[in-house]
């Protein structure tokens, strides 16, 4: 692809992903391409269709939610610390989050992809290896599983709807702060219904659907 070309698909990309986080998937592909400053013609060049485009944004926001968690897990002097900071700064984890639990036709339209599902698993297992690291060093609790701090994080992936703008991006990190103390160990815990949930229980509910 010539230099040229990149940069616009880079753009067209970037574009979709701004509009996918406000509007969801379903965003006008002529605002998309007016965002990224170019033709619609140019955006079908590069993106057949819109399946296409999604799957183009999921493979980017998952390796810069990758990119972003492997990071935390080398930088982090603790797994909890490493915890703390995917779920208190990862944007791209926040959207990936948000498309796929807000959209479920988006599950149907990644597993088309194997680069996006590869992607998605692997997210999912360092995740996973970060819960049982912080779990192992005493530092989350051990009643909930992996697949407890996914759905929690998908619920608070959402934009608050309160105004001013102010308020609901307190409310978010008020609730943020509230969750990450609820899965902090040594402190006293309710006893939670049930077993903690791990990410093949989330796999195999999903994939039943």
């Amino acid at each position: 692809m010539r230099a040229d070309a990149r940069r616009n698909r880079d753009r067209i990309v970037a574009a979709a992903k701004a509009w996918f986080a406000t509007h969801g998937p379903e965003a006008p592909t002529e605002d998309i391409a007016r965002s990224a400053g170019v033709a619609p013609g140019t955006l079908y060049r590069h993106f057949a269709d819109r399946e296409a485009l999604i799957r183009a944004v999921a493979i980017n926001n998952f390796d810069h939610a990758i990119a972003e968690a492997t990071a935390a897990v080398s930088e982090e002097a603790s797994a909890w610390d490493a915890l703390v900071r995917i779920l208190r700064q990862s944007q791209e984890l926040r959207l990936s989050f948000r498309l796929l639990t807000a959209y479920p036709h988006m599950h149907a339209v990644l597993k088309k992809e194997r680069d996006a599902e590869q992607a998605r698993k692997h997210m999912v297992d360092l995740l996973d290896r970060v819960v049982r690291r912080a779990q192992a060093e005493g530092t989350l609790r051990t009643d909930v599983g992996t697949g407890d701090v996914a759905v929690m994080f998908a619920l608070l992936s959402h934009p608050v709807t309160i105004d001013p703008s102010a308020t609901a991006q307190l409310a978010s990190e008020r609730c943020m702060a509230l969750l990450l103390e609820s899965l902090r160990a040594g402190e006293q815990h309710d006893q939670l219904p049930g077993q903690a949930i791990w990410p093949e229980q989330i796999t195999e509910d999903r994939d039943r659907r």
